[in-house]
């Protein structure tokens, strides 16, 4: 548990920030055309009303995110970015016209600070990386391209298309799943018996089936950085302790395109491999709130709805309900703000939920 002057103190700075980047998407000389707009609409002036996160959660309903996919790209552009070439990141849907954020900087800056947050004696430097996962539309195959660059290697990559799995699970197309997901994991297999790589990214599901074909650690693999869906603390212990063969470190994330990249802390035995995740605060909050009431969060140990809110200067995005559930977890010292642990699809306990494998 963190000092509680620790806690305030991060508080006070975030609430800064909250303030910092409402002036910039709300201002005509920095902001966003759609922001000012709905402020306009709204009556309000939230550069005056919005000094903290609980001005923040008073004035905005919870994010429309059907805003990424239908408006015209220029209607989200700051008007400090104008005429700048951006990156155009997409989400995961498996149908129709994808939601999108724009980029310039973003997904740099993200990898960057979680560069800090890993270890030089299993992520080394100046070692080569390979990512097994999605990329194509995707930030995360610049961001871990990126990571691998400012730590000084180089990443190796093997695609993967998510949309294409979900699709295949969702019509009953097991075998067609299974052949593709094999498909891929040979290219990992190979890469890794042909190269020289010591740091990995992949998903849980990806990682089980790389370790049935080879053992990453006598493969060279000192460090695993993973995400991309649910992590169980059963499907943890049995990466880290099957897989991983307790001699590769293991490094759960929880991120998407909206968000950024949220850290874990290393897990201790009393954690008993549940997973507690920390926003990258204060350029992204997660707030975990109650599914009938998300103005409230729930009360710290007890489950709710995931909520993110992202403040940069390229993006502002309140109060969007993420289609997950957490249980809301203390601050640590590390990270002194509330963690998200054991995510999970939103009421996977009561309907089945397409994952695959990314």
């Amino acid at each position: 548990m963190a000092d509680q002057t620790v806690i305030q103190s991060a508080r006070v700075a975030l609430d800064a920030h909250i303030h910092k980047m409402v002036a910039w998407h709300f201002s005509p000389d920095t902001g966003t055309p759609y922001w000012i707009d709905w402020a306009r609409e709204a009556g309000v002036d939230p550069i005056a009303q919005i000094q903290t996160l609980d001005d923040l959660i008073g004035m905005f309903p919870n994010f429309d995110d059907s805003v990424l996919r239908d408006l015209p790209h220029e209607r989200l552009i700051p008007a400090a970015y104008g005429g700048k070439p951006f990156c155009v990141f997409e989400t995961g849907g498996t149908t129709g016209m994808p939601k999108q954020r724009l980029s310039w900087e973003d997904h740099l800056l993200d990898y960057t600070e979680f560069s800090t947050t890993l270890s030089d004696e299993h992520f080394p430097k100046n070692s080569n990386w390979l990512m097994v996962g999605p990329s194509g539309p995707r930030r995360l195959r610049l961001g871990i391209e990126h990571l691998a660059n400012i730590r000084g290697g180089s990443c190796y990559f093997v695609d993967l298309d998510p949309r294409w799995v979900k699709r295949l699970i969702s019509t009953g197309q097991s075998d067609q799943a299974r052949a593709y997901k094999a498909h891929v994991v040979d290219q990992a297999v190979t890469i890794l018996k042909a190269r020289d790589v010591e740091c990995l990214f992949t998903t849980p599901l990806l990682l089980e089936a790389i370790g049935e074909r080879v053992s990453p650690a006598d493969r060279g693999i000192k460090g695993v950085f993973c995400g991309g869906t649910t992590m169980t603390p059963q499907m943890v212990r049995f990466l880290v302790e099957e897989v991983l063969e307790q001699r590769v470190q293991f490094v759960p994330t929880y991120g998407n395109t909206l968000m950024g990249l949220a850290c874990s802390v290393p897990l201790q035995p009393e954690d008993n491999y549940s997973v507690t995740y920390y926003a990258p605060q204060p350029r992204a909050v997660l707030r975990v709130v109650k599914p009938d009431d998300t103005a409230q969060s729930v009360d710290s140990g007890e489950w709710g709805r995931v909520e993110l809110t992202t403040l940069t200067r390229e993006f502002f995005m309140p109060r969007f309900l993420e289609r997950d559930e957490a249980m809301r977890r203390a601050p640590c010292d590390a990270f002194p703000w509330d963690g998200v642990g054991e995510v999970r699809p939103f009421e996977s306990a009561r309907k089945k939920i397409v994952e695959g494998v990314y």
